[in-house]
């Protein structure tokens, strides 16, 4: 947590919506800004047992903001999805591909988390989705305020999927609930197969598991089933998905599934 990795030192947020050619900056600094001068301030013998106490503070107060989310969701009969994974497992070029062809389907909005760049916004806005832009700065996740002031932006319509990319990272952003109701974890074939051994929290906080890249599987030294047997050694059951953004295969798969989250929702 922000205490171990230092996440927000010094950051401020920075929300934009590519419809309002104007960026936010979020006068509330990071939370775990707050929590580390917090701790600062206080000196005491036991540091240890304060830092694991503000740390558990940081934590409930998302987890508040992050049940307000999914309530004002609910209402909607709308469903956020949490897509979370390293950079470059191909997250932004799913949601393109999901953009383009669910997308006149299905009512989509995009919320895209990076530290820093308009990049990704700009390629979801391309492909004809609804995005905002959140740039955490020196923060190495997305948490719960930052969704709800997404959220303030998008107004997702009724029944909508809000398909939200976390931070590349495979370890913050499986800590702090956003109030998405499901997640997935993406892993490209050029990750390395024992990534659910070295990261096992991020595989046992979602609910899916989706193998990018398989056009190139043939190219790379990569064990898929030893990859699916060791997220599920992590994770006993979780769904796996195979596909590829460039080709189109497995992507009706994927389709499939956030259909289903979305009409659980509903």
């Amino acid at each position: 947590m922000c205490e171990t990795c230092g996440c927000g030192e010094g950051a401020t947020t920075t929300v934009t919506d590519l419809g309002v050619p104007r960026a936010h900056e979020d006068t509330r600094e990071h939370e775990h800004d707050h929590a580390r001068q917090h701790h600062h301030d206080h000196d005491t013998h036991d540091s240890g047992a304060q830092t694991v106490t503000l740390e558990e503070r940081v934590l409930a107060k998302n987890d508040l903001l992050a049940d307000r989310n999914r309530e004002r969701l609910a209402a909607l009969g709308a469903v956020a999805v949490n897509v979370m994974g390293s950079p470059g497992a191909g997250k932004t070029a799913l949601l393109e591909r999901t953009v383009r062809e669910l997308g006149p389907r299905t009512p989509l909005a995009v919320v895209e988390g990076d530290q820093e760049t308009l990049l990704d916004a700009k390629r979801i806005a391309a492909a004809g989705g609804r995005v905002v832009q959140v740039n955490t700065g020196a923060g190495c996740h997305l948490d719960a305020a930052m969704l709800a002031e997404a959220l303030d932006r998008l107004a997702p319509s009724r029944g909508a999927l809000v398909l939200v990319e976390n931070v590349g990272n495979l370890v913050c952003p499986a800590l702090f609930d956003l109030g998405a109701r499901t997640a997935a974890v993406l892993s490209s074939v050029t990750e390395g197969a024992d990534k659910p051994l070295k990261y096992p929290h991020m595989f046992r906080a979602a609910d899916a598991v989706v193998l990018t890249k398989i056009d190139i599987l043939p190219y790379v030294d990569f064990d898929a089933d030893q990859f699916i047997a060791n997220a599920r050694k992590v994770h006993p059951g979780i769904e796996v998905l195979r596909l590829s953004s460039v080709t189109g295969e497995g992507l009706d798969q994927w389709f499939a599934w956030l259909d289903r989250a979305r009409l659980a929702a509903a």
